[in-house]
């Protein structure tokens, strides 16, 4: 057997094996052309850019509308932009819950409570994803909306969560941060709920630095999310209102004071610029990883995360649960060793913000009562505050797991490497 590199043995590989950013790293003249297109055609703002054709904030909804099928697109400054104006979509609120899962990045709880809703945590699975038992739990006559997040790449289990939140009659809000370009059985993530929200932030697949965009066919749900991410979107419509209204005024159903979440042109053109990126990039990475998890097979004490759909998914990382968490530790830092990247939930030089115990404004008294929805004198529910433990299967399983992260430049000898040294170790530690 050989000696492992933390015991003073060679490491099977002579460099570190590590992956960078995806859609950043590919910057070249293309994205730096379009962007300058935008400042030599010195229409900075996208209303004035709207009236010319050359918006590339409407030509990126456009895109998105075709790719997804969906009748609306909305492009927004950020991907919690995009789940706020999404919420404010669903008339979330005040005296509602809103279920999101244990593993998920801190934003989308904020979105959750920026919108006056109450969080309701529920457990993962083995894919790291809503697991849909505790979804059909977690439902109470206060449930508005269920936020399923495809975490890191991995779609969630949409046929079970379709299935709970019909039956129950609650709205489904995808959460696809992480997931940019992956599908599920064959149909775009987004393209389920009654709503789906993306993000362009600079570790997302394909970026702008910051921006995000929501989707959706039903146009009630456009319009008030429209309202909320630009305060005065539909005051400036032509009126199909009673005689004598005026030019610029309508009859409304609704009204919304809304903030201002405008995507920016330059930032628009960037992302619009890397949409070419999306699918070579995921395509590659889906390539990598499956090399790489037929390498592992087998390999002892090792089990992979559950993956719903493995046709589907990005491809960007590739978890292994072993036993307990101890084991994962000490795997975890004998891989590094043998100079490939990993790591767990214990290897954070700070606290990991995409596990619900690590969410301050929910897991601290320091929170003001008039900013927490949970005490709202409208919310008649029994959440009355979360506590650390309160989802042990979560806990159970991000402590257990390992995870590799990989990027469209990992040659096949990379992804064998991996395999080699994941056998290496395991057969050391774990057997």
């Amino acid at each position: 057997m050989s000696i492992l590199a933390i015991d003073g043995g060679v490491p099977v590989r002579s460099q570190p094996l590590r992956a960078g950013f995806h859609g950043s790293s590919e910057i070249d003249e293309h994205e730096i052309n379009e962007v300058l297109e935008v400042l030599r055609g010195k229409l900075l703002f996208r209303h004035l850019a709207e009236t010319q054709g050359v918006s590339r904030a409407a030509w990126l909804e456009e895109w998105y509308r075709e790719r997804l099928n969906r009748r609306h697109a909305l492009a927004v400054n950020g991907g919690t932009s995009a789940l706020v104006a999404a919420l404010y979509g669903v008339n979330a609120g005040p005296g509602d819950e809103v279920i999101l899962p244990a593993y998920t990045y801190v934003a989308t709880a904020a979105a959750i409570i920026a919108s006056g809703a109450v969080p309701v945590i529920a457990e993962v699975d083995a894919s790291l994803n809503l697991d849909p038992a505790d979804l059909a739990r977690k439902i109470t006559p206060h449930t508005r909306a269920v936020v399923p997040v495809h975490m890191r790449g991995v779609p969630a289990r949409l046929d079970e969560i379709m299935a709970v939140a019909r039956e129950r009659g609650i709205i489904v809000v995808e959460d696809v941060a992480q997931s940019n370009g992956a599908s599920y059985h064959g149909r775009p993530l987004g393209a389920f709920g009654d709503v789906g929200c993306f993000s362009f932030q600079q570790h997302k697949i394909i970026t702008s630095g910051e921006g995000g965009i929501v989707v959706t066919d039903d146009e009630a749900i456009y319009n008030r999310a429209r309202m909320q991410a630009d305060c005065a979107a539909r005051f400036w419509e032509d009126s199909h209102a009673a005689e004598g209204a005026g030019v610029g005024s309508r009859a409304y159903d609704f009204v919304l004071s809304g903030e201002n979440y405008r995507l920016s042109e330059l930032s628009a053109a960037l992302v619009w610029a890397q949409r070419q990126r999306l699918d070579p990039i995921i395509a590659r990475c889906r390539a990598v990883k499956r090399r790489a998890l037929a390498g592992i097979q087998g390999a002892p004490g090792l089990t992979p995360q559950d993956v719903p759909d493995p046709e589907g998914e990005c491809g960007i990382t590739l978890t292994l649960f072993c036993p307990d968490a101890a084991s994962a530790r000490r795997f975890s830092h004998a891989m590094r060793a043998e100079n490939i990247a990993c790591g767990t939930v214990h290897d954070q030089g700070i606290p990991d913000r995409h596990i619900y115990s690590n969410w301050p404004f929910m897991m601290s008294d320091l929170a003001e009562a008039r900013r927490a929805p949970w005490q709202h004198p409208l919310y008649q529910g029994a959440v009355r505050g979360y506590t650390r433990d309160q989802c042990p299967q979560s806990l159970d399983y991000l402590g257990r797991a390992v995870m590799f992260f990989f990027d469209q430049y990992f040659s096949d000898e990379d992804a064998d490497l991996l395999a080699e040294g994941v056998w290496k170790v395991s057969r050391a530690l774990l057997r």
